[in-house]
């Protein structure tokens, strides 16, 4: 039982310092003027910024979410419990950061070019991660503990 709150402390600061970033990015980003719209004349900058958000947005978002869900099947759920919580833990932060790169893609577009699709992009990764509050109840329905 030890081990399972050590797993979930870990993941609930990893969840918190996603949220936290994406937070301290937009309040600089706000209070800082210095870069705002720096590039938002330059209409094939802002193509490709769009674009790039937009990609990194439709492939990270499913294949975070998706790729736990089959490592968690095929992976976890057929090791002993200690090896499970380290992979759990380690799959756990990386579908996170999968989750942050279109955040972060997103919020670097629409700071840089003024372009409500990057908002759009950073809004679609921090909803995606609320599929990822980690909880007591969640990790050991994930991994079958009673």
């Amino acid at each position: 039982m030890d081990e399972i709150k050590k797993t979930l402390g870990v993941l609930i600061k990893a969840f918190a310092a996603f949220w936290g970033l994406a937070i301290v990015i937009v309040v600089v980003h706000e209070i800082y003027d210095g870069e705002t719209g720096l590039v938002a004349d330059n209409v094939k900058i802002v193509y490709w910024m769009e674009t790039v958000s937009i990609l990194l947005t439709v492939i990270n978002v499913p294949l975070a979410l998706k790729l736990f869900a089959l490592v968690l099947k095929k992976k976890i759920d057929q090791v002993p419990l200690v090896d499970a919580l380290r992979l759990y833990k380690r799959w756990s932060l990386i579908r996170l950061l999968l989750l942050f790169i279109p955040v972060l893609a997103g919020l670097t577009t629409y700071y840089m070019c003024m372009s409500t699709t990057g908002l759009l992009c950073a809004a679609i990764g921090l909803t995606a991660s609320l599929f990822c509050v980690p909880t007591e109840q969640r990790l050991k329905a994930d991994l079958l503990i009673e």
